[in-house]
């Protein structure tokens, strides 16, 4: 919906997010586990401090049909929409564009007069997605300057290669694939870009085929599984270099690029080393006109009885972290590392990105752990730290314990149940568990968390 002056929740530089009013609704992506019968959701929770509905789940609206798997999904626009060379400076951020990783069918959902009651005003069903783009599996959801873009894992038929596809921020319309030269690109995951440096980044993990169906021991051994990044020039679509980061480092997912536009620099993750089970972050970084990567923190495997660990893990007599998701507060100061297998969740000061420094840690959950939360205390609880995003003040930190239905039962074959937490962030670093916030779900399990107005990975800015 276009609007006479440009919204305002769309902010031209990091610094001026930050002074944003607090989020009071956080919308989050709920599927149905392996067995139910309930067709997945959107939820909305209440997370104003002062509200008398705390903490509880206040709305929903429920997919059409059954089977989505809802897990990453992102604004139709945001702050990029203030880029100079924005051809739509008066969308709205209004619509949240939500697909399922399983079906390839996208929804579109408004959030508008009532946050409260979401309701769906268009569907893209998965032939629409295939005929148009020839990908399928769409995962990640990012508003650029002129339109929506969309990662896809795979080609329909479940192979490669997966890649990036666009629709209209406006009509919705899939507009076609995104790539005019892939170069030697095959795998998909995340991307992002440094609006700036007209350059665009992304990383891997593995066609559908490879994962749908849970970790695929011998693809993971046999390295297999992504391990490059690609540069592209962001303008011209083409592919322009592939940073290696070595066959033993497998799955490189999330991505979460400097704030600063004038920062030509981010983080990205590593789920595990064949070598020795640790993970890792690394850092891309642009010098001399060309782009490298170097490894910054590296997060070793914890020793447990194998009694405790699921089957795929008893030999190795260990738990990996399982780096699952990252995330970078507003400021570029603090990063945010989930450790979904060992249950920990870290916070590094990145002031220096070359040098990052280790200020909190708490743990909950975990594969042999099972760390309970201060407020039930006596429960333990399955999953571990997983979905995280940061408000845009960067003082709460929100996440989640499901990472996807297949790997889930691998790697928690008793059940994850669900659960999400917040975390209050101190001025200097330093985080705490907020005891008034555990929200637990019998009917769902909730992934991927986006807060009103917008947050730490949902906006670009083109202005420092």
């Amino acid at each position: 919906m276009p609007l006479l002056k440009p919204d305002p929740t769309f902010y031209p530089s990091p610094r001026l997010a930050m002074q944003a009013p607090p989020e009071k609704h956080a919308f989050v992506a709920a599927l149905n586990p392996p067995g139910s019968k309930l067709n997945d959701a959107l939820l909305v929770l209440d997370v104003d401090p002062e509200s008398p509905t705390y903490g509880q789940r206040v709305g929903e609206v429920m997919m059409p049909k059954f089977g989505d798997e809802l897990h990453h999904f992102g604004w139709n626009a945001c702050s990029s929409a203030l880029c100079p060379y924005a051809p739509h400076p008066h969308v709205e951020r209004r619509y949240l564009v939500v697909p399922g990783i399983r079906s390839s069918r996208i929804h579109i959902i408004d959030t508008k007069p009532d946050p409260r009651k979401p309701k769906i005003v268009k569907v893209i069903e998965p032939e629409e997605v295939f005929a148009r783009t020839n990908y399928s599996r769409p995962h990640t959801i990012h508003c650029g300057p002129e339109g929506i873009y969309v990662s896809a894992l795979g080609a329909p038929n479940g192979d490669g290669p997966g890649g990036i596809f666009m629709l209209d921020c406006e009509t919705f319309e899939i507009l076609g694939q995104w790539e005019m030269d892939r170069g030697p690109q095959f795998f998909q995951y995340d991307f992002w870009w440094h609006l700036g440096f007209d350059t665009l980044l992304s990383s891997e993990w593995g066609t559908p085929n490879m994962i749908e169906n849970g970790v695929q021991p011998d693809l993971l051994l046999g390295s297999k599984y992504g391990h490059q990044m690609h540069v592209w020039d962001l303008r011209r679509r083409r592919h322009l270099q592939a940073l290696d980061l070595g066959k033993e480092q497998q799955m490189v997912l999330e991505m979460r690029p400097a704030h600063d536009p004038r920062k030509p620099y981010g983080f990205v993750s590593v789920v595990v080393s064949v070598k020795d089970l640790s993970a890792s972050i690394w850092l891309w970084h642009r010098g001399n006109g060309a782009w490298d990567l170097k490894k910054v923190i590296e997060i070793p495997a914890e020793p447990a009885d194998p009694e405790k660990l699921p089957p795929l893990l008893k030999d190795f007599k260990a738990v990996p972290p399982l780096v699952t998701d990252i995330n970078l507060s507003l400021d570029d100061k603090f990063l945010y590392v989930s450790c979904w297998g060992t249950g920990e969740f870290l916070q590094y000061d990145v002031s220096d990105p070359f040098n990052p420094k280790k200020t909190g840690s708490v743990r909950i959950g975990g594969i042999s752990n099972r760390t309970a939360h201060p407020k039930k205390p006596d429960q333990p609880l399955a999953g571990g730290p997983q979905m995280v995003e940061v408000s845009r003040d960067g003082k709460r930190i929100y996440f989640t314990n499901s990472l996807y239905a297949a790997w889930d039962e691998q790697f928690y074959p008793d059940g994850v149940a669900s659960w999400m937490v917040k975390l209050d962030v101190g001025r200097d670093g330093g985080i705490t568990f907020d005891e008034n916030f555990f929200v637990e779900s019998s009917d769902y399990r909730v992934h991927q968390i986006r807060l009103e107005g917008g947050d730490s990975s949902s906006d670009s800015f083109c202005f420092p």
